[in-house]
């Protein structure tokens, strides 16, 4: 059976729904009011931005073939 992806790619799949993870416990971590510190506001954000970019290279990622 053939699979869409490569081990690789799948890897980089796990990898990024943990970033996703974490930037959202970063955000949840914060102790302002509604969530309008540093942590939930900036921190958090880019974190879960940086899941998603992670998740469109795991996405579009395919090894080199050797010739």
């Amino acid at each position: 059976m053939k699979l869409v992806f490569d081990r690789t790619n799948y890897i980089i799949l796990l990898t990024g729904i943990g970033v996703l993870i974490l930037g959202f416990i970063v955000m949840t971590l914060d102790k302002e009011p509604y969530g309008f510190g540093f942590l939930g506001i900036t921190l958090g954000p880019i974190i879960v931005a940086l899941g998603f970019a992670i998740q469109f290279v795991a996405i579009l990622y395919k090894k080199k073939s050797a010739v």
